[in-house]
C-alpha cells in the first residue's frame, strides 16, 4: 500500500490524499461503507459501484470467522472473490465486537475467550489468530487486535487495557511480518491507537505506534460513550503525533458533523453502519438536515429526497412514496434509505476533498455543520 499526501488545508488539519493498494486507489478523505457480514446491509455490490460510488468496503473479522466460516472463505479465494468486489477492502479486527460482548467474554494476557452470539460456542481470539483470520479473509487492510474500553472507563481501567492492546500490537505485527498474503495481492496491517479519554495515554499510544512505522494507523476507543467534546479533544491529542505521510482512520465514527469535523482535525478514513442503520429506521441525511421519513408531515409531499430540489437515488423516489413504502412495511424503504444515505456521505467527502482543493474548506465545514445539524 502506498499513500502520497497531496494538499493540507491552510487554516486546518484537513488534507487530501491517495491512497493505492494492489485492488485500486482510494481518494481521502473517504467514507468506507460497512460490509460486516460481507455484504452492505439492503445493498447490491452494483449499487456500491455505480450509484454509491464507494471506493472501499469494510467486512469484519469477528462475523466472517464465525460465518461463513474460513473453511468456506479459503475456497472461495478470499472475501474480494466470495462476494464479487474488486476494489479494496478493509477488516476489522473484531475487538470492538470482542468488547461488546462484555457479558460473554474473558479477557487474558494472551488474548479473548468469548461465547458466539449465534450458536453459544466457545471461541479464543489471539493477536496472532486474528492475523490469521485476516490472512485467510484476504482483505487489502487488515487492523490490529485490540481491547476497546468503554467511554466512560476510568483511568486505571483505561490504562491497563492500553497495556495489554501495546503488548498484542507487538505479537500481531510479528506475526504478521514473518508471514505472507494468501491470494497473490498485497495486505497492510494498521495499529490501533487507544487510551480512553485521556490525554496522557492517547499520547503513549500515539507515540509508540507512530515509531512503528507502519504504513497507516487507526483511532479506535472513540464514539463509544464518551462525550463529543472529548472524542475531538482525543482527535486532535493524537493526529499532532501521528505521521503526516501516513493515512489516519477514526474507526466506527460517525455523524455527517462528526466527519467533517475528524476531516478537519486531519482524518483520513472513516466508516460507521449509521447511514445503512439509521435509514433503515427511517433517517435521511440530506444537505439541509435530517428527515424522519416516518413523520406524517412527509405524506403529501412529492418531493425529492434532498430538500434542496436533488435527490441521491432516483428521482422518482419522492418523500411521500418513500414515507409510504415504510408504513407499509415494504422492503424496498430500507434500500431506499441506506442508498440515499451512504449516496449523501460519499457526496460529503467528495465535496470536502474539492473544498480543500480549493482552499475553502474551512468556511465551507462551518456551514455545512449548522445545515446538517438541523432537524427538519
Amino acid at each position: 500500500m502506498n499513500f502520497e499526501l497531496i494538499k493540507t488545508d491552510t487554516q486546518t488539519k484537513a488534507r487530501i490524499g491517495k491512497i493505492t493498494t494492489d485492488h485500486g486507489e482510494i481518494l481521502t478523505p473517504i467514507f468506507m461503507p460497512v460490509g460486516t457480514v460481507g455484504s452492505v446491509k439492503a445493498v447490491h455490490q452494483r449499487d456500491l459501484v455505480n450509484d454509491i460510488k464507494a471506493q472501499i468496503i469494510l467486512g469484519n473479522t469477528y462475523h466472517l470467522y464465525l460465518r461463513p466460516g474460513l473453511e468456506i472463505l479459503e475456497k472461495a479465494g478470499g472475501l474480494h472473490k466470495f462476494i464479487n468486489w474488486d476494489k479494496p477492502i478493509l477488516t476489522d479486527s473484531g475487538g470492538y465486537q470482542v468488547f461488546s460482548l462484555s457479558d460473554n467474554r474473558k479477557l487474558s494476557d494472551e488474548g479473548a475467550a468469548f461465547r458466539s452470539h449465534i450458536d453459544g460456542s466457545k471461541h479464543f481470539f489471539t493477536p496472532e489468530k486474528v492475523v490469521d483470520i485476516q490472512r485467510i479473509i484476504g482483505a487489502d487492510i487488515i487492523m490490529a487486535f485490540d481491547e476497546c474500553p468503554p467511554g466512560d472507563s476510568d483511568y486505571k481501567y483505561a490504562d491497563e487495557s492500553l497495556d495489554l492492546t501495546l503488548a498484542w500490537l507487538k505479537r500481531g505485527i510479528k506475526r504478521f511480518d514473518e508471514t505472507s498474503p494468501k491470494y497473490g495481492h498485497s495486505q497492510t496491517f494498521f495499529p490501533i491507537v487507544q487510551g480512553g479519554v485521556y490525554p496522557d495515554l492517547r499520547r503513549k499510544a500515539a507515540e509508540s505506534i507512530a515509531a512503528l512505522n507502519r504504513e497507516g494507523n487507526a483511532i479506535g476507543g472513540l464514539s463509544v460513550g464518551e462525550p463529543t467534546d472529548k472524542m475531538y479533544e482525543m482527535i486532535q491529542v493524537v493526529n499532532e503525533i501521528l505521521p503526516q505521510d501516513k493515512p489516519r482512520y477514526l474507526m466506527g465514527v460517525g455523524t455527517p458533523v462528526n466527519i467533517l469535523e475528524g476531516i478537519a482535525l486531519g482524518v483520513d478514513m472513516f466508516d460507521c453502519v449509521m447511514p445503512t442503520r439509521n435509514g433503515r429506521n427511517g433517517m435521511l441525511f440530506t444537505k439541509t438536515g435530517i428527515i424522519n421519513i416516518k413523520n406524517k408531515k412527509w405524506a403529501t409531499d412529492f418531493s425529492t429526497l434532498d430538500t434542496d430540489g436533488t435527490s441521491f437515488v432516483d428521482s422518482y423516489y419522492t418523500k411521500a412514496y418513500l414515507r409510504h413504502l415504510f408504513v407499509a412495511r415494504e422492503f424496498l424503504a430500507g434500500q431506499i434509505a441506506s442508498i440515499h444515505n451512504l449516496r449523501f456521505y460519499l457526496w460529503l467527502v467528495s465535496e470536502a476533498r474539492n473544498k480543500i482543493a480549493e482552499g475553502t474548506f474551512f468556511q465551507w465545514k462551518n456551514i455545512m455543520v449548522k445545515q446538517l445539524s438541523v432537524r427538519l
